[in-house]
C-alpha cells in the first residue's frame, strides 16, 4: 500500500451539529466560556448517534469540540488577519490568531457538559458555548485539566479576558422580560453577550461610532436592540428594545 502524502487532501464527515442560543454569528462571544448562560445542544448524526459512542463521557465535566466555521467563505484565507482584540487594525499571522478565516476553517471550543440524552439517538447538553446554530461538529474529546490547563503559559496579545462593559435595560425591555418564562436566563445571557461589546472592532474605536447608533443581535427567538455610549468615563451598553426575530 502506498503511504499517504504528508500534504494530501483529506475528507471529513461531521458527527453532528449544534443547536444553540445564537441563530446568527453576530454577537457570539469570541471565546468559549465568556457567556456561561449560553446553552446549546450537540445533536449527533447517524451512525455516530449510537449511545455506545458516548459511554463514559458523563464522567467528564468539559469537552473539546472540533468544528467547522461553516459560515466563513470556503477557501478564503490570508496569511495576515486583524484580530478584534487588537482593535481591528494591527495585523498578525493567521496561525497566531483564532480567526475564522483559516485555510481549513477548523475551530476548537472548550464547553461544559451538562447532560447526555440517549433516549432517541444522542444529544449532549452544553453550557458556555460560543457556536452558532447549525455548526457542524467534527470531533469530541474529553478535557483533561491535569495536562491541558497551563496557567503559566504565555497568551501573546490576549493575556487576559477582555474588559466587560456595564449593561442597562430600558423599562420597556424589563417589562418584556418579566412576561417570559425564560426571562431571567435571557436577561443574564443578554448581559454576558453585550458586556463584551459585540460591535465590530473598528466601530468601537472610530470617532463616528460615538453617535447613538442602534445595533441588533439575535439571541434565542428575539432581536435584541442596543446602543453603546462611548463616553469619556468609558463605554456602557443600554438595551433599548426586544422584538421577535
Amino acid at each position: 500500500m502506498t503511504p499517504a502524502q504528508p500534504d494530501a487532501d483529506f475528507s471529513m464527515q461531521p458527527i453532528g451539529h449544534i443547536v444553540s442560543d445564537f441563530p446568527d454569528k453576530f454577537g457570539i462571544p469570541r471565546q468559549p466560556g465568556l457567556a456561561p448562560a449560553a446553552s446549546a445542544n450537540l445533536v449527533l448524526s447517524h451512525p455516530f448517534d449510537d449511545p455506545l459512542s458516548v459511554r463514559g463521557l458523563e464522567d467528564f465535566s468539559h469537552l473539546w469540540l472540533t468544528f467547522l466555521f461553516h459560515l466563513s467563505p470556503d477557501r478564503r484565507w490570508t496569511p495576515l488577519v486583524r484580530p478584534p482584540r487588537l482593535g481591528g487594525n494591527a495585523r498578525v499571522g493567521v496561525f497566531a490568531s483564532r480567526s475564522t478565516h483559516r485555510p481549513n476553517r477548523l475551530g476548537l471550543s472548550l464547553v461544559e457538559l451538562i447532560d447526555i440524552d440517549t433516549r432517541r439517538g444522542v444529544r449532549l447538553e452544553l453550557r458556555g458555548c460560543d457556536l452558532v446554530s447549525g455548526t457542524p461538529v467534527l470531533d469530541i474529546k474529553p478535557y483533561l485539566p491535569w495536562v491541558e490547563a497551563r496557567p503559566e503559559a504565555r497568551a501573546g496579545f490576549a493575556p487576559q479576558a477582555p474588559p466587560r462593559l456595564p449593561v442597562g435595560f430600558s423599562a420597556s425591555v424589563e417589562a418584556i422580560l418579566a412576561t417570559r418564562s425564560d426571562g431571567t436566563s435571557l436577561r443574564e445571557l443578554i448581559i454576558q453577550v453585550l458586556a463584551q461589546d459585540p460591535r465590530p472592532a473598528y466601530h468601537s474605536v472610530a470617532s463616528e461610532a460615538r453617535e447613538a447608533r442602534t445595533y441588533g443581535v439575535r439571541l434565542r427567538d428575539v432581536d435584541v436592540r442596543f446602543q453603546v455610549n462611548d463616553g469619556e468615563q468609558g463605554s456602557s451598553v443600554r438595551v433599548v428594545d426586544i422584538v421577535p426575530a
